[in-house]
C-alpha cells in the first residue's frame, strides 16, 4: 500500500482528496498547512506527496524547496491555480515531479499519480556518456553538462532528456514523450512536455539565442541535433 502526504489547506478538497484516495487503496496523511506538511514528510516516510502551492504561513514552494535540500527525492505532484503559469515553472525549476492545475478531474489526478509511482525509482540506463552539441549526458551516473560545466537537473528533466537520447536524433511526439516518462496515455491533456523542454533549453542552450541542441519538430514533438 502506498502511503501519500496530502498538504492542502482548504479542508474541504483535503478530506474530499483523502476520501477518493483512500477508495483507490492508498494509505493517506493530512496536513492542513506548510508547516505542518513540512513536519510529517521530514519524520515520516511517503512515497508521493500531493502539495497545495498557495498556503498562508508557510507556502508550498518553501515546504518543496525544504524537502529537496533535505536530498529528499520523494515524487511531488503540486496542486497549482488556473492560469499561473509562472507558479507551475517555478515549482518545476524547485524539484516538482509534476503538476495539476485547480479545479481537476479526479481521474486525471488519480492517473498522474499512478504514473508518478510506477516510475519513482526507474533503473538507471546504461552505456556510456552521449554527446550532442555542447552536452555530455551520463547515463549511469544520471549527470549533465554543459560547456564543460556540471548542470543539474531534475529527475523528471533528465528522464525527458534521455528519452530524446534514445531517439537518436529521431523526432519524438509530445505523446510519446508523456507515456515514455510520465507514464501517461494519449488521453491525457497536458502541458507538462512542453514545460519540462523549456526547463531544459534554459539550463542546456546557450542565453537568449534559439535553440540548438533540443529542436522543436513543428506539429510533431522534439528532437536533439546530434554531432
Amino acid at each position: 500500500m502506498s502511503r501519500i502526504l496530502v498538504v492542502e489547506d482548504h479542508v474541504d478538497l483535503a478530506f474530499g482528496l483523502r476520501n477518493n484516495l483512500e477508495i483507490e487503496g492508498y494509505e493517506v496523511e493530512l496536513a492542513h498547512d506548510g508547516r505542518e506538511g513540512l513536519q510529517l514528510a521530514t519524520e515520516q516516510a511517503f512515497d508521493l506527496v500531493i502539495l497545495d502551492l498557495m498556503m498562508p504561513a508557510l507556502d508550498g514552494f518553501r515546504v518543496l524547496k525544504a524537502i529537496r535540500e533535505r536530498g529528499d527525492r520523494t515524487p511531488i505532484l503540486i496542486l497549482t491555480a488556473r492560469g499561473q503559469e509562472e507558479d507551475k515553472v517555478r515549482g518545476l525549476r524547485l524539484g516538482a515531479d509534476d503538476y495539476v492545475t485547480k479545479p481537476f478531474g479526479v481521474l486525471e489526478l488519480l492517473a498522474r499519480i499512478e504514473a508518478l509511482l510506477r516510475r519513482a525509482q526507474p533503473a538507471p540506463p546504461a552505456g556510456p556518456s552521449v554527446r550532442f552539441g555542447n552536452v555530455v549526458v551520463d547515463p549511469g551516473a544520471r549527470t549533465v553538462q554543459c560547456g564543460g560545466v556540471d548542470t543539474p537537473l531534475a529527475p523528471k528533466e533528465f528522464d525527458l532528456l534521455w528519452a530524446l537520447v534514445e531517439a537518436n536524433g529521431a523526432a519524438v511526439s509530445r505523446d510519446r514523450l508523456m507515456e515514455r516518462v510520465w507514464g501517461y496515455g494519449a488521453d491525457v491533456l497536458s502541458r507538462t512536455v512542453d514545460t519540462h523542454i523549456a526547463e531544459l533549453r534554459r539550463k542546456l542552450e546557450p542565453g537568449g539565442a534559439a535553440p540548438v541542441n533540443i529542436l522543436t519538430v513543428r506539429k510533431v514533438g522534439y528532437r536533439l541535433a546530434r554531432g
